[in-house]
């Protein structure tokens, strides 16, 4: 019996440290390898087992390798640039809030918590998008968590179901593509990923007049107005209202009115359905300020607890959880339209580059934003 316990310890060990390498190797074709090969041979819940197992082993390796050496800087800021002081000549305008934020209790890095202009073609002169990072756990300082502010009054967002995700096994499979007229129009300005799997909590999904997946209760629910309004709310059956353009939900809630809500113990496993929930992973969220300013979040060996605290520190009174793992988290901020092309950046280094897909289909459901 030891003999047959060590043994199989002994290949959960060696199948974690090949998934280590094979993720850090080819992240996409260990996704594709996981969802479209895996998961049919040995069953979903064996899957997250062994997701549980690699990122234990991923996050005690990048706990020992930067305890010996500087942590990485993931957070760049290559298309964004610094704000010129309030007050300062011909500065740029924003009705953003871009004071400096921080962690409460975590020592901030160098440069963490300061605003910083993403200056857009559409908007000369204005701020209607700006970045900052910060480093929300205190006991791995390789953790970064880049923050993207949106000024929804002069900005509107979008949702696009994926060509499989989350509705094609219901039998409601969506465009995945940023609709042509959009493109076309040159005022797409940004977008990025969305919510989890079918296999992963079937969360609700309705654009327009299609549902591709029905509303479930007590779960974070992003709902869409036809005049710009976003809302983040806990659906429990309640009446959202009229002239909804589209609903997207996504795990428990992470912030409700203020209130962390991401250590409730009923709800920790459906944050990323591992057998643990302080499994530290690249994760993405979005929140809602209390002026309506939209914030999405994305980072790497961070907990639901750690998101949190990255968008409550932003300013989010409301938040969600979207999608998870180091494939599925991307933001591209989109620019200088011209030729029917546009120029295109990630918000962080280690993310995916999603521009293609989302500008010539992906399976994923996902955002975009467009100048109001």
């Amino acid at each position: 019996m030891k003999r047959f316990v060590y043994a199989s310890a002994a290949v959960i060990a060696l199948l974690a440290i090949g998934g280590v390498l094979f993720i850090k190797l080819d992240t996409g074709a260990a996704a594709t390898f996981a969802d479209q090969a895996l998961r049919p041979a040995i069953g979903d819940n064996q899957v997250i087992f062994l997701e549980g197992v690699y990122f234990q082993m991923a996050d005690l390796f990048d706990r020992i390798k930067y305890s010996l050496v500087k942590p990485p800087d993931l957070y760049i800021a290559s298309g964004s640039v610094p704000i010129p002081a309030s007050g300062a000549r011909g500065g740029p305008t924003s009705t953003l809030a871009l004071s400096p934020i921080a962690v409460p209790g975590v020592a901030p890095a160098d440069g963490a918590g300061v605003w910083r202009n993403i200056p857009l073609d559409l908007f000369p002169g204005q701020i209607v998008m700006a970045d900052t990072f910060v480093n929300p756990d205190p006991s791995r300082p390789y953790a970064f968590v880049t923050l993207v502010q949106m000024d929804m009054s002069r900005l509107r967002l979008s949702s696009v179901a994926g060509t499989q995700e989350p509705g094609a096994k219901a039998g409601k499979p969506g465009p995945g593509v940023i609709p042509n007229t959009v493109q076309k129009s040159g005022t797409l300005v940004a977008a990025f990923n969305g919510g989890f799997q079918y296999r992963d909590g079937q969360y609700g999904m309705i654009v327009g007049k299609t549902t591709y997946l029905p509303l479930k209760k007590d779960l974070a629910t992003l709902v869409a107005y036809a005049d710009g309004t976003l809302r983040i709310v806990k659906y429990e059956g309640q009446d959202l209202g009229a002239n909804i353009t589209f609903i997207r939900q996504n795990c428990p809630m992470l912030i409700e009115n203020g209130i962390v809500a991401s250590n409730d113990q009923a709800n920790k496993k459906l944050w990323g359905r591992t057998v643990s929930p302080g499994i530290y992973t690249w994760r993405s969220g979005i929140g809602i300020t209390a002026s309506g300013t939209l914030v999405y979040a994305v980072g790497n060996s961070l907990t639901p607890a750690t998101l949190a605290a990255a968008l409550q520190a932003a300013g989010a009174v409301n938040a969600m959880q979207l999608d998870i793992n180091p494939f599925w988290v991307r933001f591209n901020v989109f620019d200088h339209y011209a030729s029917g092309t546009y120029a295109h950046f990630t918000v962080m280094k280690g993310i995916q580059d999603g521009a293609r897909q989302y500008l010539h289909g992906y399976q994923k459901d996902f955002f975009y934003v467009t100048k109001a």
